[in-house]
Order: structure tokens, then sequence, then C-alpha cells
């Protein structure tokens, strides 16, 4: 079936195709009897506006892309949201892919949002993607990096302040007595996971009696916590660690179904457990998690309106890396 053109509308409606332009891009210029005469033309044929290539013929883009790690983590979720809700009021929309913490992936959509000519991206790497968010800048397309601090300080970006994230979540989990702590958490390639496990150690620096095992996970799901979580509870008590701090709270989710699975290590009597995000899922678990809350809707929206803001910049845009404060939030499977 071919699709209806502005030509068509044109006609059916008996005005220039420049009116039913118009009537699409500039209504406060036509009269209310020829809008109606255009709408109704419209209606009638079914005709759907070629936004791609008016943006082609105009050079600009009122969309924005945003590639994120885990489409499945509600943390992204909320992230996104912050970022919809923001764009909406400046009349963007915001594109989003999932990476999936695939580069290729990731790749890809920045291929296809180029193609696509978005004012700019937001994006959370999987990892060193400077090279190429630089060749993209040179094109016009600027970059806000989420939920990662920029090295390059020629980029923006908006995150928490993930060291100390880790940092606070084994601080916590000694101040309860526990001294056998395990990070649960990977790709240690992901820069957030990287960090939170150095604020682990740091952490640790302070209880000279302590131990900390990394225990690598292939994946930030639920299901790569609940194996890592299986594995432990399989182990001679002894053997166990006594507290864990998982590197995002889906694998907290995870660790704690392994754990406690046919009534195997109760959480928090045996084994204390803390998350990172707070996400909705943590305070709804059958043992409320503990968990180093981000602002991930602020997030969301500021990095939004420092894309914006660079990209109707010609000229003496600053960029600027916001970095916001983590927050230890404890429920019950911490409790000393």
């Amino acid at each position: 079936m071919v699709s209806a053109s502005v030509k068509d509308v044109a006609a059916l409606a008996g005005v220039s195709v420049g009116t039913v332009s118009n009537v699409l891009n500039r209504p406060e210029k036509v009269s209310g009897e020829v809008t109606a005469r255009v709408q109704a033309a419209i209606d009638k044929l079914g005709f759907v506006r070629n936004d791609a290539a008016r943006q082609l013929r105009a050079g600009m883009s009122h969309s924005v892309g945003l590639v994120v790690l885990d489409a499945a983590n509600p943390f992204f979720t909320e992230l996104a949201r912050g970022a919809e809700d923001r764009a909406a009021a400046e009349h963007f929309t915001v594109l989003v892919g999932n990476s999936n913490e695939d580069a290729g992936r990731e790749a890809a959509y920045l291929d296809l949002f180029e193609q696509q000519r978005v004012r700019g991206v937001l994006l959370s790497p999987v990892g060193n993607v400077i090279p190429r968010l630089e060749q993209m800048r040179r094109r016009g397309i600027p970059t806000v990096l989420v939920d990662r601090q920029a090295d390059n300080p020629s980029f923006s970006s908006v995150a928490v302040d993930d060291l100390a994230g880790g940092e606070m979540a084994v601080a916590h989990l000694l101040s309860t007595g526990r001294r056998r702590i395990a990070f649960v958490g990977g790709p240690e390639g992901i820069r957030q996971v990287a960090d939170r496990l150095a604020g682990a150690r740091k952490a640790m620096e302070t209880a000279p009696d302590a131990t900390l095992e990394v225990i690598s996970t292939e994946s930030l799901t639920v299901l790569s916590g609940r194996a890592a979580g299986e594995a432990i509870r399989l182990r001679p008590a002894a053997e166990r660690p006594d507290a864990i701090f998982a590197a995002n709270d889906l694998l907290a989710v995870g660790v704690l179904q392994g754990l406690m699975l046919m009534g195997g290590v109760p959480v928090p009597d045996e084994i204390a457990l803390i998350g990172y995000d707070d996400i909705e899922f943590a305070a709804a678990a059958v043992v409320p998690l503990s968990s180093i809350r981000q602002p991930s809707a602020l997030i969301g929206s500021t990095a939004l309106e420092l894309l914006l803001r660079e990209a109707s910049s010609e000229a003496g845009f600053v960029p600027r890396q916001v970095v916001f404060p983590p927050e230890l939030v404890v429920r019950a499977s911490t409790r000393a």
C-alpha cells in the first residue's frame, strides 16, 4: 500500500503544499477553516508525516538518543523516565537503546542515532568510547555520560560517587560486626562495578581483622546473582562469608534467592546482604534489602538538561561533571 503524500493531502483539501506544511509546522499562520479542511484530508487519507525526512532537510532533530546498560534494570527505567520528563518539557523526544552490556550493540545504537541526526546522545557506556564520542561531536552530535563520571573533562557527565557508595556499603556491613565480606559483581570492565569494588576495598582498610572476597559475575542480573548465592549456600558453613555487598540490587535479589532457596542460609541471621541503586524491588523483597540509593530520575533529567544546553550553544559551552552523593538505606537484610 502506497502512503499518502503531502501533495495528496493538498489536492484533497484544495490548498497548496505550502499551506499543508504550515498546518503541520506553523498552525498559527493558517485560518481555522483551512486547518479543519487540511486535518479532514489528513484523517481521510491516513497521512503520516515523515519526520525523519523533514529533519534531514532541516539538518536538526527534536529527538535525543539514550543508550543504557540494561533496560531490564529498574534503575535505568527510572533514569530514562527522568530524561523523558525533562525532554517533554522542551518539546523533545527520547529514543532509547539497550546495549545489554555489549560493546557491539552499543556501537550499533550510536551508528543508528548518528544516522538519524539526533540532537545529542545520553550514554551509559560499556567501555572506553571517548574516541567515538569525539568523532560524533565533530559531526555536531554532543554526548553526556550518565551513571558514569567522565575521565575526559571535555565531556559532561552525571553520576553518583560510586567510590563513596562502595565504601559506604562495606563500612555499614563492618559496623554491624561482620568481618568476612564478599563482593559479588562483574564484569569489572564496567566502570561502575570497578569503582564500587574500589570503594569496598577502601572501607576494608579500616578493619585489619576483616577479609574481602571478590566473586565475579558475568553480568549484573538476577540470574547471575542467584548463581552466586547458590554457590555460596553450597559451601561448608565455616567457608561462607558473613556479609555480601552486591554491585547492584538485581544481583542482590538473585543472591537472596540463591541463599534462601529451600530454607537454606537465612538472611541476615547468617549472612547480611546489601545492594546498590535502591530500586523498588529492594524494599519489596522477601527480606527487604539494604541498599545504596542513587537519584536515578534526577540523573536522567540533569543529563538531558546538560545535553540540550550543549547542543544549543554554538560557542562557549563549558562541560560539567555533576556528581551526586550516594545515600545509605538500611533495611532488614543487614540487621545487626
